[in-house]
C-alpha cells in the first residue's frame, strides 16, 4: 500500500515539475541585455490576464513542489 502511495507521490512530482518548467518558459521574457544594465525606459510595468495567471500559477507549483518533495522525503 505504501509502494503505491510513494509510487503516486513520484509520478505527480513529475508531472508538477513538466508543469513547472513549461509555465516558467512560457512567461515574457521581453527584457534584454539592456535592461538588465540598466536600460529598457519601463519604471513601472504591471502584470494583466494571461502573464498574472502565469506569474501566480508558477508561484502556486513551486510551493506543490516543495511540500511535495518533503512529503516523499519524510516517507522514504
Amino acid at each position: 500500500m505504501e509502494n503505491n502511495i510513494m509510487q503516486i507521490l513520484l509520478i505527480s512530482q513529475i508531472v508538477v515539475c513538466v508543469l513547472l518548467t513549461v509555465s516558467v518558459l512560457l512567461q515574457n521574457r521581453a527584457e534584454g541585455l539592456g535592461k538588465m544594465f540598466g536600460g529598457g525606459g519601463e519604471v513601472f510595468r504591471t502584470k494583466r490576464g494571461l502573464e498574472k495567471f502565469l506569474y501566480y500559477f508558477t508561484i502556486a507549483l513551486i510551493a506543490v513542489l516543495v511540500v511535495m518533495s518533503l512529503i516523499i522525503l519524510k516517507y522514504s
